[in-house]
């Protein structure tokens, strides 16, 4: 079984036949895989601009997601670091079988739960945005947009020693969630009306650090306003449709810099410094095992994958949890 998008606006399941694992693979049987609400919503619109990283990576028919958790089924010859039973973390898609290399099948620890380990993928994004910003101690840093990216961002900020983290969404459920994770100050706005209480925050300072994890293409010229002289803005959602995009006021007269992040930043090479996918994650671990990090409790609900039609329609609408969404892959039975 996996949820598909035949073509943009359009969401089905559907079953397949499953080969056993080849050699050097292994076929591991999904439990969890969570919903990225803004990424998949993005590629099942199909909206992109020429020659962006979207035009390229999106075909149809398309298979979104890319955070799941599971059970290794069986393995193929040659494949010596894993075993049946063994629970193990990957970036694939919605799929309830999924064939993978022995090496993109990551072994979890006894300590890490399910609930946590599907969060890899976008703590991955998050560190991208974090080593970006490069915050330092004792910077005040904003964060617009609280969604599963969003909120993992405040957790790097207080981790990185911001002395203030100011969440800012419209959203009082994801406020309240931005607490849990470390925020000092929450601000119910838009980030268009948020700069008069970011300045009050600051003494008319403003913040070191903006970052636009919302992935609305408006967001940026508002974003801008945010930071302080010689400020960062670190653009961590990426639009589809970047055309849309405006510099806004004080760019240039501010001296702003304005910095990319996406995941792919983060090496695949274990050689490549602390900035691979091996050391963050292994970072990520210890931090949950520290208590530093929290991401379970991030997890506000739980559908099937025969409902992925209504779930994806129901965010479309605007229906989005507080925290994150999950698609149950024990939990089969429509209508649940």
């Amino acid at each position: 079984m996996f949820v598909e998008f035949p073509k943009p606006g359009e969401v089905r399941v559907a079953r397949e036949d499953v080969a056993p694992p080849g050699l050097g693979e292994v076929l591991c049987r999904t439990t969890l895989s969570l919903i990225s609400p803004g990424t998949e919503l993005a590629c099942l619109r199909g909206e992109f601009d020429p020659d962006t990283n979207w035009e390229e990576w999106v075909r149809y028919p398309f298979r979104p997601g890319y955070s799941m958790a599971g059970v290794v089924e069986a393995v193929g010859e040659g494949v010596t670091t894993l075993r049946p039973g063994d629970r193990v973390q990957s970036y694939a898609p919605h799929q309830e079988l999924v064939t993978l290399t022995e090496r993109e099948a990551r072994l979890l620890p006894g300590s890490v739960t399910d609930e946590e380990a599907v969060w890899v993928p976008l703590v991955v994004t998050a560190a991208a945005g974090a080593a970006r910003a490069a915050i330092t101690l004792g910077e005040t840093v904003v964060v617009l947009g609280l969604g599963p990216v969003g909120q993992l961002v405040v957790q790097y900020a207080v981790a990185h020693g911001a002395s203030r983290v100011v969440a800012v969404d419209t959203d009082a459920r994801r406020l309240d969630l931005a607490r849990t994770s470390g925020a000092s100050d929450l601000l119910a706005a838009t980030a268009a009306d948020a700069r008069a209480a970011v300045a009050d925050l600051t003494g008319g300072r403003l913040a070191d650090v903006v970052f636009d994890v919302t992935g609305n293409p408006a967001v940026l010229s508002q974003a801008v306003r945010l930071a302080r002289t010689l400020g960062r803005v670190v653009l961590l959602g990426d639009t589809p449709t970047p055309s849309r995009q405006m510099l806004g006021p004080g760019v240039v007269s501010d001296s702003l810099t304005i910095l990319g992040a996406h995941a792919d930043l983060v090496s695949d090479d274990p050689s490549a410094g602390p900035l691979n996918r091996d050391a963050v994650t292994g970072l990520y671990f210890r931090r949950l095992a520290s208590g530093t990090f929290r991401t379970a409790g991030m997890i506000s609900e739980r559908v099937s994958p025969m409902d992925a039609e209504s779930t994806y329609a129901r965010l479309r609408d605007g229906g989005a949890p507080a925290g994150a969404l999950c698609f149950d892959w024990a939990d089969t039975k429509e209508g649940q």
